[in-house]
């Protein structure tokens, strides 16, 4: 049990590296995933908002929303990541910032500095979830959160929006009116496929524009193409 305990930690720190830490063969499948966004997206003079969720927890949402921001800054986009996670945020202990300030105290009015700026990548800006609120339904939805979204759609090239997972609770269905696409990550070994279908016909419901999906978790036993 301890030797599984043990394996079992060693794999969750594994999934949850970010930046500069991972390797070769993961940093080229952000890289991928961000020219086959580049793709499906219209080109247009205001930034894209890309939504990134999951069918239930636990799936690499987060870890993903995060790297992901990181590559599109690394490639020279100016990027602001949004942990609109405001149950559960995740994103705050990744990068050991304070959640608040954040996008729930920025809804609220009552804060002005909540960007971090420069996180990872010279052209990376953070917003992390912010105070825990009573109603985070009825904030993602509010004409507040539309018009901070047109805010950084003005400020920024892209908007990566890390949600709260589909089954879970009804936010990212909420945050349909705001972004360009989603993208639905689900996990090799944990993900069901009754989940999937799921997650997919409540997106249908709110036409939400889903980009495609990114698999994580599946083992990888082909040599890779790197510079050992």
């Amino acid at each position: 049990m301890v030797k599984k305990n043990k394996k079992a930690a060693v794999e969750k720190r594994s999934a949850q590296k970010i930046g500069k830490e991972l390797d070769f063969a993961s940093t080229e499948a952000y890289n991928l995933l961000r020219t086959n966004l580049s793709f499906s997206l219209p080109d247009n003079d205001s930034g894209k908002v890309i939504g990134v969720t999951s069918p239930c927890p636990q799936e690499g949402k987060s870890t993903t929303s995060l790297n992901l921001a990181y590559s599109l800054a690394e490639a020279g986009n100016s990027v602001l990541l949004i942990d609109a996670d405001l149950r559960r945020p995740s994103v705050c202990k990744m990068l050991d910032l304070p959640k608040a300030p954040g996008l729930s105290n920025l809804l609220a009015e009552d804060s002005e500095n909540a960007i971090h700026k420069g996180i990872l990548s010279e052209k990376l800006s953070v917003l992390l979830s912010g105070d825990v609120p009573p109603n985070p339904s009825e904030l993602i939805v509010s004409d507040k959160m539309k018009k901070l979204i047109e805010k950084f759609r003005g400020e920024y090239d892209y908007i990566i929006a890390d949600l709260p997972p589909v089954i879970s609770v009804s936010d990212p269905l909420a945050m349909s009116r705001n972004i360009d696409g989603m993208i639905v990550i689900v996990r090799h070994g944990h993900t069901r496929r009754s989940d999937v279908v799921e997650t997919m016909r409540q997106l249908k419901l709110v036409n939400i524009n889903v980009l495609g999906f990114v698999y994580n978790g599946a083992s990888r036993n082909k040599p890779s193409y790197s510079h050992d």
